[in-house]
């Protein structure tokens, strides 16, 4: 029996259901559908995590409720990225399969806009879209809206933190005043309660508890390791996870490139996915991801946003995201609909407080574990390789080839014959004792000033009075102390960076002279002090960092002479 009956679907929607093996509702599904269903028109707020069922939850009951006698468009839905158009178009397609005289369009930025303005001139019920390229649309007059009677705002957290409020304050304007609007978010920020008392009256609600609902499916972990261990100890995991499928979140487009081409030129099959790439190569690279053809997939933030990928093992953090929510949209990617999942965090000896932090957010524990050491990587190695052997169907071919040897190691005992067969594959069953020894570090949970005066690992640390005020990211800064002091990024460590100046740490065997390299330095007219730390006492920094609040523009990228 299909469970989905029992929600007040159409016979004709059971039956695609069932083809397409849908039998069980989710939570989000089982409490949605009857609402929307039984109380047209309503207006309704769905809390739920990405990976919950959202799309079906609102698309079976819209495909019930559209008028497939009315030509005119009669729904429209918001996505904020490319792919999550497409996935939810295609998942209404398949949903609509019994209703031919149905059509849905998606469109979206990145492909040519007069294709999906001819499509858009036959008789279109549904139109799903992301902001920009429906704005655009509107403006050229290829789309009409205003007898568009329902309207759903998919994964609305996400819309708003690409900045799209505006972008659908203008677009609802051109819609029915007595629309309703569903709206589907993993979040509720203040934000998103702005939009509801705008555009909603007296909604339904649905709410998940995703920490419990998902969460639970989840392990959540750590590892503690110098800033500049993390992709050795990355390497680690790949090699004892060979069936890894994830995604790994940096937060600049260069990290991802950087750790992408470092991870590939070594043999593991990883990729990037950034701004940078057209859509051409990003589509290629998630064709890619999606057949299974790359064990990890590095990507921004931005560049992830709307990825909806099935069966991800790992959800992996090179660095944690500024924004906690942002954690929960990232882990969130993995664990899907009862599946199992890993989201791993790496973290260096000053970060222990964030892992409290998110903690106590979500409501869920952490658990730390070790960067895998030398000899458990051997041993799971050997393991495999021996695995592989004994799953292996035998070609017909091979007993050929036996006869044709002649007991040729007839003279040989089986573990003679054994030792040679290891011996040909030591180059592939063992792993290379290099200097990087054991990767996992001790948390610091002290603040105390002294303790950070100097890292005990080989690194003097330094005061700069340049800061956020100055428009400044790590990244920036980083970029500036290197060209600056001709010292390659490779050997700066942990960076402070804070409202009008910054702390970070220089390899000591790289640092000499530093300070002298920034005398007669400039920067917007100002001059630039470094020092060591430990010097603090013997300079007053108050004269250095009072400087004039200046607002600097968003795209800032620091400008210095000599």
């Amino acid at each position: 029996m299909n469970h989905f009956s029992k929600l007040g679907l159409s016979p004709s929607i059971i039956e695609v259901l069932d083809q397409l093996g849908f039998e069980r509702p989710t939570p989000v599904q089982e409490q949605a559908i009857p609402l929307l269903l039984d109380n047209d028109p309503t207006d309704l707020i769905g809390l739920a995590q990405t990976g919950t069922g959202k799309t079906a939850a609102f698309g079976l009951p819209l495909i019930e409720l559209i008028d497939t006698k009315n030509k005119a468009t009669q729904a429209l839905i918001m996505a904020p990225t490319r792919e999550l158009g497409q996935q939810t178009a295609k998942m209404l397609v398949d949903f609509s399969k019994n209703n031919r005289a149905l059509n849905i369009e998606v469109v979206y930025g990145g492909a040519p806009i007069s294709n999906q303005m001819r499509a858009l001139r036959k008789p279109t019920q549904i139109i799903v879209a992301t902001p920009g390229r429906l704005l655009d649309l509107i403006r050229r007059k290829a789309v009409q809206l205003n007898n568009v009677k329902y309207v759903v705002l998919d994964e609305a957290d996400e819309m708003l933190n690409m900045g799209f409020k505006e972008d659908i304050d203008s677009i609802l304007s051109h819609t029915l005043e007595d629309r309703v609007t569903w709206l589907f978010s993993a979040t509720m920020p203040p934000e998103i309660r702005k939009i509801i008392n705008k555009y909603m009256d007296a909604p339904l609600e649905v709410s998940i508890n995703t920490q419990e609902k998902i969460n639970k499916d989840i392990s959540h972990q750590y590892v503690t390791t110098k800033t500049a261990n993390k992709l050795p100890a990355l390497k680690r995991f790949l090699d004892l996870q060979p069936d890894m499928k994830g995604i790994m979140f940096c937060r600049t487009r260069r990290e991802t490139k950087k750790i992408s081409d470092e991870l590939g030129n070594l043999g593991y099959s990883v990729e990037a996915l950034h701004g940078d790439l057209s859509q051409g190569q990003r589509d290629a690279v998630m064709g890619r991801f999606k057949s299974r053809s790359m064990q990890l997939l590095i990507a921004t933030d931005v560049a992830a946003r709307g990825i909806d990928v099935n069966d991800l093992t790992h959800v992996i953090h090179h660095t944690l995201p500024d924004q906690l929510d942002s954690y929960t949209h990232r882990s969130g990617r993995t664990a899907r609909i009862g599946k199992k999942g890993i989201s791993l965090v790496f973290i260096n000896t000053r970060e222990g407080k964030r892992i409290t932090e998110l903690e106590r957010k979500i409501k869920v524990k952490f658990e730390r574990i070790e960067v895998p050491g030398y000899e458990e990587l051997r041993s799971t190695r050997i393991n495999n390789w021996v695995q592989s052997i004994l799953n292996t169907k035998v070609d017909k071919r091979a007993e050929k080839i036996l006869e044709e040897l002649h007991g040729q190691f007839a003279h040989l005992s089986k573990e003679d014959l054994l030792q040679r067969i290891i011996t040909t594959q030591l180059d592939q069953l063992m792993v290379k004792n290099t200097s990087e020894g054991n990767l996992n570090e001790t948390h610091r949970e002290s603040t105390d000033k002294r303790e950070r005066k100097r890292d005990s690992s080989g690194f003097n640390r330094y005061f700069v009075n340049l800061g956020l005020i100055d428009g400044m990211t790590k990244v920036d800064l980083i970029n500036f102390l290197s060209d600056v002091a001709s010292i390659d990024r490779k050997f700066f460590g942990e960076l402070s960076l804070q409202k009008n100046c910054a702390y970070f740490d220089v390899d000591k065997t790289k640092d000499r002279g530093i300070s002298n390299s920034f005398r007669r330095i400039e920067f917007e007219g100002r001059s630039i002090r470094v020092n060591r730390d430990d010097d603090r006492n013997k300079r007053t920094r108050s004269s250095w960092s009072k400087q004039k609040d200046k607002s600097k523009p968003k795209n800032f990228k620091p400008h210095y002479k000599r």
